[in-house]
C-alpha cells in the first residue's frame, strides 16, 4: 500500500515541478545504481525544493534526512514520514535533541544494509550563496556505522550537484548533476579516522565540480563579475572554469530568449487567473517568510494545492452556472496560460 501511495505522491510532485519550472535538466542519471545499497549526498540551496528534485530524478525511492523543525506538528509528522522522511537534529533544535540522533543514524543504516537508499545534505543546513560548504561528519558516522554493524553492506556514494540560475525566482531553471559513485575501497582503511577525513574530502571535492563553487574569499566581487557576463549557472562545469582561470576562459553566456515581453503578458494573465491565490502569496505568505531559501518551497506549496483548488471551485461553478463546456473551457484555458508563462 505504502508502494502504491509513494507512486502516486512522486507522479503528483513531478507534475507540480513540471508546471513550476522552467526547465529541469537531468544529467548522468545513469550514475545511480538501479539497486542496492546506496547514499546519495547532494549540495543544499533552495530547502525543501532539494530533496523534492532528489526525488523525483534520481530514479530511486529514498529515505531523506529532513530538519527535525518541520516535524513537530502531530498531522505534518505523520505526513513527511509517510514519505520516507527522517528528523534529524541539530544543536539550535537544542542539546538535549542531539541524543535522538542516534536512533535516526541507526535506523540509517539498518536501511543501507536491505539495499535501501538514503539521500542527505551534509553540509547540514541550507544556503542560497553558490558555494559548497564545509561538510558536517553526521554522513560519515552513517558510512562507518553501516560498516561496523553491517561489514557485508556494499554500499555505494553518489554525489550530486543541483545548479538553480536564479533559486527564489519565477520561474527558474534547475539542473541536477549526479557525479561518479564512490565506493568502499576509495576512501576505506584501517584508520577511521583518516577514512573519515579521506571521504569527507573526496565528497567535497565530486560536490564541487557538480555545482557552481565561488570560494570565500571576493565572494561578492566574483559572483558580480559573473552575472555580468550573464553566466549560464546550469553549466557549474563552464562556471567552475570561468572562476578557476581567473576569467580568462569564460564561455558561459546563458542563452538569451526574444519572448521575455510575451513571457510577461502571460504572466499577468496568469496573475489575472489565479489572482485570490496570488494575493494570498504576496500579501499573506511571503511577508512571513524569514530566509530567501524558503521562497520557492512555499511558492510551490501553493501550485501543488491552493491553485488546484481554486481551479477545481471555479470550474464547478461554471459548470453549474453555464454548462460543463464553461469549467473545462476554464481550466484547459488557465493551464494553457500557465504553461506558457512558465515556459517560454
Amino acid at each position: 500500500m505504502k508502494f502504491i501511495w509513494l507512486h502516486i505522491v512522486r507522479f503528483y510532485l513531478r507534475l507540480g515541478l513540471f508546471f513550476y519550472y522552467r526547465r529541469i535538466y537531468v544529467y548522468n542519471q545513469f550514475q545511480v545504481p538501479k539497486s542496492g545499497s546506496l547514499l546519495l549526498v547532494s549540495n543544499h540551496n533552495n530547502a525543501l525544493i532539494d530533496a523534492l528534485l532528489i526525488a523525483i530524478n534520481s530514479g530511486r525511492f529514498s529515505y531523506f534526512l529532513t530538519r527535525a523543525s518541520v516535524f513537530k506538528k502531530p498531522l505534518i509528522n505523520a505526513f513527511l514520514r509517510s514519505l520516507n522522511m527522517l528528523p534529524v537534529y541539530r544543536i539550535r533544535d537544542g542539546w538535549s535533541t542531539i541524543s535522538n540522533n542516534n536512533s535516526i543514524f541507526n535506523s540509517c543504516s539498518q536501511l543501507l544494509s536491505k539495499g535501501q537508499t538514503v539521500a542527505l545534505f551534509p553540509e547540514g543546513n541550507h544556503n542560497i550563496k553558490r558555494s559548497v560548504r564545509n561538510l558536517s561528519k553526521g554522513f560519515t558516522r552513517i558510512v562507518f556505522e553501516t560498516f561496523e554493524k553491517y561489514p557485508k553492506t556494499s554500499l555505494k556514494i553518489v554525489p550530486i550537484g543541483l545548479n538553480f540560475q536564479q533559486a527564489d525566482a519565477f520561474a527558474d531553471s534547475v539542473s541536477i548533476h549526479f557525479g561518479e559513485p564512490i565506493e568502499k575501497q576509495d576512501y576505506y582503511s584501517n584508520d577511521t579516522n583518516e577514512s573519515v577525513v579521506k571521504l569527507k574530502n573526496q565528497v567535497s571535492q565530486a560536490i564541487k565540480q557538480l555545482t557552481t563553487h565561488i570560494p570565500a574569499d571576493n565572494y561578492e566581487e566574483t559572483l558580480f563579475k559573473l552575472n555580468q557576463l550573464h553566466a549560464d549557472f546550469l553549466n557549474p562545469i563552464a562556471v567552475n572554469t570561468c572562476i578557476q582561470s581567473n576569467f580568462q576562459d569564460c564561455d558561459v553566456r546563458k542563452e538569451e530568449t526574444n519572448l521575455k515581453v510575451l513571457k510577461s503578458i502571460f504572466k499577468f494573465l496568469l496573475i489575472v487567473m489565479l489572482l485570490p491565490v496570488w494575493a494570498i502569496w504576496r500579501l499573506w505568505i511571503k511577508p512571513k517568510i524569514e530566509e530567501v531559501e524558503f521562497v520557492a518551497t512555499f511558492r510551490y506549496a501553493l501550485v501543488i494545492t491552493l491553485v488546484p483548488l481554486w481551479l477545481l471551485v471555479v470550474a464547478l461553478t461554471l459548470m453549474s452556472t453555464f454548462g460543463i463546456g464553461y469549467g473545462l473551457a476554464w481550466m484547459i484555458a488557465t493551464m494553457v496560460i500557465a504553461l506558457l508563462a512558465v515556459k517560454l
